[in-house]
């Protein structure tokens, strides 16, 4: 991978808990959100917090299909796994939540679990065009290779 790959990996693990801890932060500070009143959701949007988490949100999604573009799906995903790490360590020393052994030990398993699928290439080989096993038909020069 070059050093490219592992920046778009890096900002999918790190904008997405940063951008949910914001809105965390931010959701404190206006007063509660119904869908009965419209207008407070639209008023929490522009709070500073709230809107710095929708653009961290924002980062993590064009950095999320950016790496979807060259690398698997199961190659990806677990770097957003790791996020629950980064979350709950930002919750504790930032937010001040309390977070139970249980919590920890949850976290502790998925990111033990997503070691264990993060593992392997980040590209599924897939057999050349025109190879017996492909499916499609040879090219008119592999084709004339064969004769």
């Amino acid at each position: 991978m070059t050093a490219r790959q592992w920046m778009i990996l890096g900002l999918v693990a790190l904008c997405a808990p940063l951008g949910d801890t914001c809105l965390s932060r931010g959701m404190t500070q206006v007063p509660v959100v119904t869908l009965a009143h419209p207008a407070s959701l639209i008023a929490a949007v522009f709070t500073p917090w709230i809107a710095v988490g929708i653009a961290l949100l924002i980062g993590f999604f064009a950095s999320y299909l950016t790496a979807l573009s060259w690398a698997d799906l199961t190659f990806v995903l677990p770097a957003t796994a790791f996020g629950n790490v980064i979350v709950a360590l930002l919750a504790k020393f930032w937010l001040h939540d309390e977070i139970s052994l249980e919590r920890w030990a949850g976290i502790v398993l998925i990111t033990v679990g997503v070691g264990f699928v993060a593992h392997g290439p980040s590209l599924t080989e897939r057999p050349a065009a025109g190879s017996p096993n492909s499916g499609q038909a040879p090219s008119v020069l592999e084709e004339e290779r064969v004769r």
